[in-house]
């Protein structure tokens, strides 16, 4: 999906707090955005991903402005999940079981994705009573199981093991690479957007104030 901005701006008690004249999100790319606390990152990507409404200005998805319309493509994934107080494969269904997909797909696509994230042992395991690390993998496994074509990603491995932020990473780029998906991913460390973007933007007091592309990315 192909996400554009033009004349975003959000306020809160008549303080500014972004400011974006205009960016693209390029298709099929995994784009970081970067920069100190209260630079406007997350209501950014709350934006994007249809939990806030801007002050100003619009989204448009694939060209068009009507979010309803693609909001079954979009998922987000926060720095801390909530998660539904039933078993971890219950969880990962979940979106699946709303998209009316049939039994056996179901099946076969948590039993794939759990593989993936190295938590088939959890299966039955209520989600809430799960690690940081773990419920971040849960969380991820539930927003990428149906090949969302936007996949937005608030600070999805602060906090967790190194262990769960490599299993992690691999899978966000296993979903770009083989899906297709168009992922934006918000973090604080430099070296996680050098390893996973082709593209990344810093911001400062609501403002994209950097824009770079990993050399040889068309």
């Amino acid at each position: 999906m192909k996400v554009s901005i033009q004349n975003i701006t959000k306020e809160y008690e008549n303080k500014r707090v972004l400011d974006i004249p205009w960016h693209c999100f390029s298709q099929g790319k995994i784009t970081g955005i970067v920069g100190v606390n209260g630079a406007g990152k997350s209501t950014l990507i709350r934006i994007l991903g249809g939990l806030e409404e801007p002050s100003q200005g619009q989204v448009f998805y694939n060209g068009d402005p009507e979010f309803e319309k693609y909001y079954r493509e979009i998922t987000l994934v926060f720095q801390h999940p909530y998660l539904l107080s039933s078993s971890v494969y219950h969880n990962i269904a979940y979106p699946l079981k709303v998209r009316k997909w049939p039994r056996k797909d179901i099946q076969h696509c948590v039993k794939q994705t759990m593989q993936e994230l190295d938590i088939e042992h959890l299966r039955d395991q209520r989600a809430t009573t799960l690690s940081g690390g773990e419920r971040q993998k849960v969380a991820l496994a539930r927003a990428g199981c149906f090949n969302p074509s936007l996949l937005l990603l608030d600070e999805p491995t602060a906090n967790i093991d190194p262990h769960s932020i490599q299993v992690l990473e691999s899978y966000i780029k296993k979903l770009n690479r083989e899906k297709g998906t168009t992922i934006i991913i918000v973090t604080h460390n430099m070296e996680q957007a050098q390893r996973l973007c082709d593209e990344r933007i810093t911001m400062e007091e609501g403002r994209i104030i950097e824009f770079t592309r990993r050399e040889g990315c068309q």
